[in-house]
């Protein structure tokens, strides 16, 4: 990965849906070379996807809580199907297994305390690989992003 590698990233995880075009004046490569090198970073899988980032509050879904679950037993089968399960709920925006006293991190997204309590008690607590969750409420965010850090690649 060179430079030009780097600016392509770099000017992707600003504005994903960039034309070729313009992808290729902002990185001053031919569109031809920019499209191959595009091309490339995809297949090698290091351009994962594209999406378009949705505003949560002006969509109504004003209820961010980051939720901490801690399971009753770390038993292969009992995981895998949690995990599974995790995969199919829409309010979860992201899931983590973590280390510490979480077993698990999630990140959900509700339109109100009413649909979060639902969540929580209809569908969350019912899974029986559940020991214990512990809820914290956004109530503001100070930074949203999942840009990497791509000058630490160019510094080594």
């Amino acid at each position: 990965m060179d430079q030009f590698d780097l600016r392509i990233l770099t000017a992707l995880q600003e504005d994903g849906a960039l034309t070729n075009a313009a992808l290729s004046d902002r990185v001053h490569l031919s569109p031809s070379q920019c499209s191959r090198r595009r091309a490339a970073l995809e297949a090698e899988g290091i351009i994962d996807g594209y999406t378009a980032r949705l505003n949560a509050a002006q969509l109504g879904f004003s209820l961010r809580a980051v939720v901490r679950l801690s399971l009753k037993s770390h038993d292969r089968d009992a995981d895998a199907a949690f995990s599974r399960w995790l995969s199919a709920q829409p309010e979860i925006q992201l899931a983590f297994s973590t280390s510490g006293d979480a077993d698990y991190i999630l990140l959900v997204s509700v339109r109100s305390l009413e649909a979060f309590s639902d969540f929580v008690h209809e569908r969350l607590l019912r899974q029986p690989q559940i020991a214990q969750v512990r809820s914290d409420f956004v109530l503001k965010t100070l930074k949203d992003s999942a840009a990497l850090d791509l000058l630490a690649l160019e510094h080594g």
